[in-house]
């Protein structure tokens, strides 16, 4: 009984770790969660205190199996799964699959996969925590709930496929009210004036707005009024009445956090969050830098904290006063203080020794592991250097009841910024920058050259969200955690319910439906005040401030409530039809928008007296169009050369020659998931059997034949690394499935 067994989740992490740790050690990977509820049953006994009854996965008992022999003969057990809580659920599961002695069961939190952060973390194991497990258990249990009591609801009144999510419906509902917000939006009119000008001294002109009317910020209107203004001014003299300088520090961003990392690297990466975080956990579970093996290259990161330990604060600061000099290095280390309710437990996101500096391991890195990497590493150093120092300059200048500005910035020493600058960063002090600002002298009178510019703005409607803002969004509302925010997002682009269209998210119809459904029969569940308070339950149920069973009592029991009004709701709430502007152009009556067996259309208000249908789009200001042409796809005929445009058939959208019936060529539309098979370059499409059963296929088929039965999902498996996920319909809605290990998501 010499060896000890290190049990962990990923294969690539028991790599780096059996580095580290040496023959003393066994250490095996479960593949993700080894439990979890049923597949095709509620799996919670909600009259014993919403006992949850947990099974094995499919495909884990030879898993098990190793993991019990590996265990047999060992004194301690090390339990190594993520320090979150979806690891500590692992943990627990592992402990009870193996029915061993708890006294020989430890739970290991590694924040780093380096040397000493692994052997730190064997030396201080403990016992296994139970709040935080109660917290998992209790997300997993109302999770369960909520889509497994409401996606029925739309598989039967809607359509099959469908489902609803405790966050992810109120995520959907976020997008849909500012997309009505952007419909509803009147522009108004407003002007602006500048004035060109120049000093009898300085030659060089400038310009200045119009900044006060009579002491007043302006608010013109129209162009009667700035017509007025600039008639009032040709006739003013221009003097120079405050000149005031003044140094401007700006500090530096604190290290990353999940969130901040995310919107980060979709600013600047064009990542999304979901591809942020499978690129960075392989950057925390080890990455092979050639003859010294799998290195741990960033901290956990799943964190809400921008703590950092203190031989890490030393180690950079050592790097910043070597690399930058003594003048970039603050007296004291920066310290920044965590958002209210945040988790302590793990470090900001940073890189794990200063030793691998991005330019020296570059060759063993992705290309779009370089880029992460490198934004991790640059936002850490400049968190710990000094204030970027900015002299900025304002200028008033009277023109009888106005006044008139103009403001430039000079960088006078980068501080920070010679490393890394943010989007807010770059939108304050970029445009000042280009401000020409001469020499002027108070009192001076100024030669104003003709003509003065009034310029016509309206303005404008709140911005759709791209994935940056949206999880910006969902982390000021208090909605979801950091682990959760990339998976949102997949998610509500997996069920249909918004669309991602250049950079921004847009809901779709079904999205509408389902969302105007789900508000009006849950008003409580679907807001966003009540899901960000239950996010504050679970942090007291883990922090076992509050019984998680007590907690489960309290929402059921509203919960219960609501669902039996939906009952009868739902079914009278979609037969209410949306009234358009739209006129039926064979009675006159006016257009509305049904849901039918095929999804959304126009149909005649008079029906059934007139059958008229009509397909629709809406325009980027939610105008219902008619959709008189079918969408045009970019793609070209290959047999005549004509231009591909997008049809509805019987079993769904395909690629059809526009000169039809002259050119019948058809393509398959596919699903943008290139084929698994070595060699193929084709890509998965839906099919039909003879007996009109779904399925999927390769588009290179008969020389392909790779299929399966279930839709597969553009999501890599966590676990695993297999390049899609799929579709799986369950009685409780659809649970998205690898079809490789069959761990979920």
């Amino acid at each position: 009984m010499t060896k000890s067994l290190v049990v962990v989740e990923s294969p690539t992490k028991a790599k780096t770790l059996s580095k580290f740790l040496g023959s003393d050690y066994v250490v095996k990977a479960t593949v993700g969660h080894v439990k979890d509820l049923p597949e095709n049953d509620l799996g919670i006994d909600i009259e014993h205190g919403f006992r949850p009854q947990y099974g094995l996965i499919h495909g884990k008992k030879r898993i098990i199996q190793e993991l019990k022999k590996a265990g047999k003969d060992v004194a301690k057990i090390y339990l190594a799964p993520d320090p979150d809580r979806e690891g500590e659920a692992i943990a627990w599961h592992i402990r009870e699959v193996m029915d061993g002695n708890n006294r020989r069961f430890y739970r290991v939190l590694i924040n780093e996969l380096t040397r000493r952060g692994v052997l730190d973390a064997i030396q201080n194991a403990g016992p296994l925590r139970q709040g935080l497990y109660e917290a998992q258990q209790a997300r997993r249990i109302l999770d369960r709930l909520v889509g497994y009591k409401i996606s029925p609801l739309l598989w039967r009144e809607i359509k099959r496929g469908l489902s609803a999510g405790r966050v992810q419906s109120v995520a959907v509902r976020v997008i849909c009210e500012r997309e009505r917000d952007i419909w509803a939006f009147k522009p108004k009119e407003y002007w602006t004036v500048t004035a060109s000008l120049r000093s009898r001294r300085d030659l060089e002109p400038f310009r200045a707005n119009l900044s006060k009317i009579k002491g007043k910020k302006p608010e013109i209107s129209s162009r009667e009024e700035v017509e007025e203004i600039v008639r009032n001014l040709e006739s003013v003299h221009f003097v120079v009445r405050k000149i005031e300088e003044k140094e401007n520090l700006r500090n530096p961003p604190a290290p990353f956090i999940t969130s901040r990392l995310q919107q980060e690297a979709s600013q600047k990466l064009r990542f999304s969050p979901k591809k942020t975080m499978r690129i960075a956990q392989d950057l925390y579970e080890g990455i092979e830098l050639g003859d010294e093996g799998p290195v741990g290259l960033i901290t956990y990161m799943r964190t809400d904290s921008p703590r950092v330990s203190t031989e890490a604060l030393q180690a950079v600061r050592r790097f910043i006063h070597n690399r930058h000099g003594k003048a970039y290095l603050p007296p004291k280390p920066n310290v920044y203080k965590s958002k209210k309710g945040a988790q302590e437990a793990h470090e900001a996101i940073r890189p794990t020794s200063m030793d691998y500096e991005p330019e020296k391991i570059s060759q063993y890195l992705t290309s779009d592991q370089r880029a992460l990497y490198r934004l991790i590493w640059d936002r850490f150093v400049a968190s710990q250097m000094v204030p970027a120092l900015f002299l900025r300059k304002s200028v008033e200048i009277e023109a009888g009841e106005t006044i008139f500005t103009v403001t430039g910035s000079v960088q006078k020493f980068p501080g920070f910024m010679a490393v890394y600058t943010t989007q807010k960063d770059r939108e304050e002090t970029g445009e000042e920058e280009k401000v020409f600002v001469p020499t002027l002298i108070e009192g001076e009178t100024l030669e104003l050259l003709p003509p003065l510019e009034p310029e016509q703005h309206f303005t404008q409607p709140p911005p759709r969200f791209s994935e940056s803002t949206l999880v910006k969004e969902l982390e000021e509302e208090g909605i979801g955690r950091p682990s959760t925010y990339a998976t949102i997002l997949s998610t509500i682009q997996d069920r249909g319910y918004v669309r991602f269209n250049k950079g921004r998210f847009h809901p779709t119809e079904l999205g509408f439906l389902v969302n105007d459904l789900l508000v009006k029969s849950f008003p409580s569940l679907l807001s966003v005040a009540f899901t960000a308070k239950m996010e504050d339950v679970l942090d007291a149920i883990e922090e076992e401030k509050i019984d998680w069973v007590k907690a489960m009592e309290d929402f059921y029991g509203r919960f219960t409530r609501s669902l039996q009004r939906a009952e009868t709701r739902i079914p009278e709430l979609k037969k209410e039809a949306t009234t358009t502007s739209l006129v039926c152009d064979e009675c006159g009556s006016p257009m509305v928008i049904r849901w039918g067996r095929k999804g959304f259309f126009l149909a005649c208000a008079s029906y059934p007296e007139c059958r008229n249908t009509q397909d629709f789009v809406r325009n980027e200001e939610g105008e219902v169009v008619v959709r008189k042409t079918p969408e045009e796809t970019g793609q070209i005929c290959p047999d005549c050369g004509s231009s591909m445009v997008l049809r509805q058939g019987r079993f769904g959208e395909f690629y059809a020659c526009s000169q039809y019936p002259r050119c019948k060529t058809t393509k398959t539309k596919h699903l943008d998931i290139p084929c698994p098979r070595e060699g193929c370059d084709g890509f998965i499409t839906a099919r039909r059997t003879r007996k009109g059963r779904t399925f999927y296929g390769c588009t290179s088929y008969p020389k392909c034949d790779f299929a399966l039965w279930n839709k597969p999902v553009d999501r890599p498996c966590p676990q695993c690394g297999a390049p899609f996920m799929t579709e799986k319909s369950t009685r409780r809605g659809p649970v998205i499935v690898c079809a490789t290990c069959k761990s979920r998501s």
